[in-house]
């Protein structure tokens, strides 16, 4: 995992990921932290183990970690974040050596990772890991949440 490793000690992740928490210090709904990134990477793995997809592990942790870099971006701007990180992953993915295919399979998977309909699996595994990795039934603001606005339950699948 040491391209992995390098992503988690990038100058420009850091400060991505930093921006963000800070601008969600407030947030009363789900944030998108350290926490969150690394519970997205650990069930998109235990996903692609569970339907035998044998997608590379790095490949996995990279989009994972990536996916959520640009929400600072939409914060400021309006840009959608999955649009935003996707842009800003390119660099973070050359630096720390991911190949031409590797790092078009990531960043696609980055930038659809809020569709409903996905083009890869790493895509897909990645949208719905992200939609598992929510701790809703333990948030103090789930009335609040347009997800549970028509009266579904949460249920830890994960």
């Amino acid at each position: 995992m040491e391209r992995v490793n390098c992503i988690l000690g990038d100058f420009d992740f850091l400060s991505h990921i930093a921006k963000t928490e800070k601008l969600e210090e407030n947030r009363i709904f789900c944030r998108h932290g350290m926490d969150h990134l690394l519970d997205v990477c650990r069930i998109s793995w235990i996903l692609n183990l569970e339907e035998g997809l044998l997608i590379d592990k790095e490949r996995i942790y990279a989009a994972a970690l990536l996916h959520d870099i640009g929400r600072w971006v939409e914060y400021e701007t309006g840009q959608d974040h999955a649009m935003a990180s996707g842009e800003l992953a390119e660099d973070i993915l050359d630096r720390c050596g991911f190949s031409g295919n590797e790092k078009a399979d990531i960043i696609e998977a980055i930038k659809s990772h809020r569709k409903k309909q996905h083009s890869t699996d790493l895509s897909r595994i990645l949208y719905k890991a992200d939609k598992l990795s929510r701790p809703c039934f333990n948030c103090e603001a789930i009335s609040q949440c347009k997800r549970f606005q028509q009266g579904q339950k949460q249920a830890l699948l994960y």
